[in-house]
C-alpha cells in the first residue's frame, strides 16, 4: 500500500518521452537537453509501424545511444510490447543496457495492444487474457533474471532451465508497467516499481477514448485497484500528460474541452486528473493537489513539450510532500 509515511518522502519527478526522434542526432541532442533541465528520466516508445505515433528509434538500442551522451539522466521504455521479445533475451538486453548506463536503466514493459501492429508483423494477437497471462509469467522470469537469482520457471507460456543473466545487476533495474484494466492494475500492483496509470485496452487493439476512462471517480478506482494489489509495498504512481498552456486555466481548459470533443465545458477539464492547463505555477499546483489527493509523483510528457514544460520541472523537481 502507499501508505502515509511513503506518500510523504516520495518527492516529484518528470520525464520526456521521445516519441518524435528520428535520428542518432536528435536522440543526443533531446537526451542532453532534458538533462539540462533538470528532468529525471528520457523514454522511448516501442513500436515499428508509423502510426499512431510517427517512426521510432530501436528502444533498446537507442536508449544505450542516449546513455553514452549523458550522465544522471535515466533511461527507460514506454513501454515494451511483451510479446515482441522473450523474457530471457530482454533481461539479457536490460542487464546490458543498466550495465552499460551505470544503473541508470528502467525496464518498462506492457501486455502489447496495438492489433494492427501485431498484423503487420505476422504476430498473432491473442486474446487479452492470453496476453496478459504470459506478460505476468514474463514478470516473474524478470524480475528473478534481474535480481541475479538462478531462475527455474515453468508456466503456462514459458519455461526456463537454470539460467542466469550476466551482467549481474549491481541491484535489480525498476520495473515500470502501464495499466489500465482491472487485471493489469493488479499485476502492476504485485509487480512494478512504477505503475503508469492509463486508459484501459480495448479488445479489438486500441486504447479507450472514452472520457469516463479520465473522471476523477474512474482515476481513484485505478489508484486503490494498485493500491490493493501492492500490499505494503511501496510503488510509484506515474502518468503521461500533455499539458495545456495560458495564462487563463479556464480559457486553455475550455480550448481542450473543444478540441476534444467534450463540448465548452471547462470545469470537466479542470477536474480530470489527467489534465493540466494553466501557466506553470498554476499546473505546479494542480500536480501538489492531485498527489495529496491520488498519489501521483512521476509525470512524463511528449518531447513537443519540454522546453514548454520546463518551468514546471523548475518548481516541483525533487520537492518532496510536505508534513
Amino acid at each position: 500500500m502507499l501508505g502515509a509515511m511513503d506518500e510523504q518522502a516520495r518527492a516529484f519527478r518528470f520525464g520526456v518521452v521521445g516519441e518524435s526522434i528520428r535520428s542518432g542526432a536528435e536522440l543526443a541532442a533531446t537526451a542532453r537537453r532534458a538533462e539540462e533541465l533538470g528532468y529525471a528520466t528520457l523514454t522511448l516508445r516501442d513500436h515499428f509501424v508509423t502510426e499512431p505515433f510517427g517512426d521510432q528509434l530501436a528502444p533498446m538500442v537507442a536508449l544505450a545511444s542516449a546513455a553514452a551522451v549523458t550522465g544522471t539522466l535515466r533511461l527507460g521504455t514506454m513501454v515494451l510490447a511483451n510479446d515482441y521479445r522473450h523474457p530471457v533475451l530482454l533481461a539479457k538486453e536490460a542487464a546490458t543496457l543498466d550495465h552499460l548506463s551505470g544503473g541508470r536503466f528502467e525496464l518498462g514493459i506492457g501486455a502489447g495492444w496495438l492489433r494492427a501492429e501485431y498484423a503487420a508483423a505476422g504476430i498473432p494477437f491473442d486474446a487479452a487474457g492470453t496476453r496478459v497471462g504470459r506478460l505476468e509469467e514474463s514478470l516473474l522470469i524478470l524480475r528473478s533474471l534481474l535480481a541475479g537469482e538462478k531462475t527455474v520457471f515453468a508456466g503456462e507460456h514459458y519455461r526456463i532451465d537454470g539460467l542466469t543473466v550476466f551482467p549481474r545487476p549491481a541491484r535489480r533495474p525498476p520495473l515500470v508497467i502501464g495499466a489500465g484494466s482491472p487485471r493489469m492494475l493488479g499485476i502492476a500492483g504485485r509487480h512494478a516499481d512504477t505503475v503508469g496509470i492509463l486508459p484501459r485496452a480495448l479488445p479489438e487493439g486500441a486504447i479507450s477514448d472514452a472520457i469516463t476512462e479520465r473522471l476523477p471517480d474512474t482515476i481513484a478506482r485505478k489508484v486503490d485497484r494498485v493500491r490493493e494489489a501492492a500490499g505494503d509495498r511501496d510503488v510509484e504512481l506515474s502518468m503521461m500528460v500533455t499539458p495545456r498552456f495560458g495564462a487563463d486555466p479556464r480559457a486553455a481548459a475550455a480550448r481542450v474541452a473543444a478540441a476534444r470533443g467534450w463540448g465548452a465545458d471547462a470545469d470537466l477539464v479542470l477536474g480530470m486528473p489527467t489534465q493540466f492547463v494553466g501557466p506553470p505555477e498554476h499546473i505546479a499546483a494542480q500536480m501538489t493537489e492531485r498527489r495529496e489527493r491520488y498519489g501521483f509523483t512521476y509525470y512524463q510528457v511528449p518531447d513537443s513539450a519540454m522546453e514548454e514544460f520546463a518551468p514546471v520541472v523548475a518548481l516541483l523537481a525533487g520537492r518532496p510532500r510536505q508534513a
